[in-house]
């Protein structure tokens, strides 16, 4: 990695502070907290690509076929404004951003890993077949995830 990194510390006007898009239901309730922080159709699963790597958003968008650039954009900022993932401007303008877990988007690591283990269980009930290991797969597991001092 470059030595030129440049730590994006600036509030970013267009993230979200917390979580307003899903606020939660149940004032206190750890489960209704969890679900606003990693709840939606792609944010587990862009918490197990990130844990893998480090990621480009168009290297995300390529993975996600289906992720509309607009829906990864948001999902993004809302894992950002949460503090799970955080956005590294890599340069100058026009930089590079490359989005990676946090320490803290570390700590649920072993949920997205349960969830990830039951889907793999489930999959037969539904008739789903186990994605081959392309792009969009997910079926390998998250082990110790290496942090880059």
């Amino acid at each position: 990695m470059s030595s030129t990194i440049e730590w994006s510390t600036a509030v970013n006007k267009k993230a979200p502070a917390g979580n307003p898009s899903r606020p939660n239901p149940l004032p206190g309730c750890p489960m209704a907290a969890a679900f606003a922080a990693i709840g939606g159709k792609w944010k587990m699963t862009l918490l197990y690509w990130l844990a893998h790597e480090e990621s480009h958003f168009a290297s995300l968008r390529r993975r996600g076929t289906p992720i509309t650039p607009k829906v990864l954009a948001e999902q993004l900022r809302e894992l950002q404004a949460d503090g799970l993932v955080e956005r590294v401007v890599t340069g100058p303008v026009p930089a590079r951003v490359i989005y990676r877990l946090t320490d803290y988007g570390t700590t649920v690591l072993p949920v997205v890993e349960g969830v990830r283990v039951w889907g793999e269980a489930h999959l037969p009930r539904t008739r789903g077949e186990a994605a081959p290991d392309a792009a969009m797969g997910c079926t390998h597991a998250i082990m110790e995830v290496e942090r880059a001092g």
